[in-house]
């Protein structure tokens, strides 16, 4: 018998199958980036492209992101989430707050002034949202949560200084909670996505609108209104946002070991950390876009700030009765939350 001949085809075929796992191995894999906003937003150029361009990095090119912002791939703010679930979209940044009611174990963190510095309430909101709201978020991979450094009250024709200001002013609202806060003030509470806010304001369907610093220069918000209106910083934050960049956990699967790593390494705690503190540095750039048009600022001080304090009350007092409803601990819930912050 000739072994030669007979090796030479199981050589080749060897070899054909080596060249192709090879070539599966270096394969580019491009994931599908979605988010709400614009392109020269903050999420964009200070988050979602320098992580991107990490991944790309330490993958050696074998990770790309195509980033489709303002939803151009389709649907409304409040479908980011699913659309990670089901596939449309591999990678996603979304506000599951738009989706009222769905995730109130994760809404411990936008009650009001009920968080800290971007930074350290994202990492605190990593650390409780692993361990207390998995069943919120089966069906994707969270790779970051994290939260805004704050709102502020932005408006058109009447200075905000105290809660009686408040009363009767149609004013945004980015979630639910917030929508509860804002009616516990006296205000008249407008529940909207973002990219809806410029447009409103401007024709007059809103007096004023609860939106974060970062947001205001990408959305110009600072041109339609000519008001701004803080409160005391050494104080907790009036109010936020969670959000999350969830990942297609199908397309996760689908990766090999390496690119999983890559993946692995920049998720968590820490890198929520640093999502947190990219919004904490951008409220500086908002509030610059407000003062060069040369609109007028006030900060609400504290003793002010305490009355709205004492009159949104009502508002954690409520979530926990919900949340408790729905079979968890409200009030442990709330104290974990707590102290997970001061930590």
């Amino acid at each position: 018998m000739n072994t030669g001949k007979l090796l030479k085809p199981l050589l080749a075929a060897l070899l054909l199958a080596g060249g192709a796992a090879q070539a599966q191995s270096d394969k580019v894999v491009t994931l599908r980036v979605h988010h709400f906003l614009p392109p020269s937003s903050n999420t964009q150029v200070k988050f979602l492209e320098p992580w991107c361009a990490k991944i790309g990095a330490e993958s050696g090119g074998r990770l790309k992101c195509q980033i489709y912002p303002a939803m151009q791939m389709g649907g409304t703010p409040a479908q980011l989430f699913d659309q990670a679930k089901d596939g449309v979209a591999d990678i996603v940044w979304a506000l599951p707050g738009y989706q009222a009611g769905r995730f109130l174990v994760t809404e411990a963190f936008e009650l009001p002034f009920m968080g800290v510095s971007g930074e350290k309430s994202s990492r605190a909101l990593w650390t409780y949202a692993t361990k207390n709201a998995t069943a919120e978020f089966k069906g994707v991979r969270p790779l970051v949560f994290h939260v805004i450094a704050g709102m502020a009250l932005h408006t058109t024709t009447k200075q905000v200084r105290t809660m009686g200001d408040l009363s009767g002013m149609k004013l945004r609202a980015p979630t639910r909670l917030a929508t509860r806060m804002l009616s516990a003030l006296g205000a008249t509470p407008v529940p909207m996505p973002v990219p809806m806010v410029t447009e409103s304001l401007a024709k007059g369907v809103i007096d004023g609108a609860m939106i974060p610093w970062e947001v205001v220069p990408a959305m110009k918000v600072q041109e339609v209104v000519k008001f701004h209106t803080e409160t005391d910083p050494s104080l907790p934050l009036m109010s936020t946002s969670a959000f999350i960049l969830a990942m297609n956990p199908a397309k996760y699967d689908s990766l090999p070991p390496e690119l999983k790593k890559v993946i692995d390494a920049n998720s968590g705690p820490e890198v929520s950390a640093w999502a947190g503190k990219i919004w904490d540095d951008a409220t500086l750039t908002g509030r610059q876009a407000g003062l060069e048009r040369k609109n007028t600022f006030y900060t609400v001080p504290a003793d002010e700030v305490g009355k709205w304090q004492k009159a949104s009350e009502s508002v954690a007092a409520d979530w926990v009765k919900e949340v408790s409803a729905k079979g968890y601990d409200g009030q442990k819930l709330l104290a974990e939350a707590q102290a997970l912050l001061k930590n």
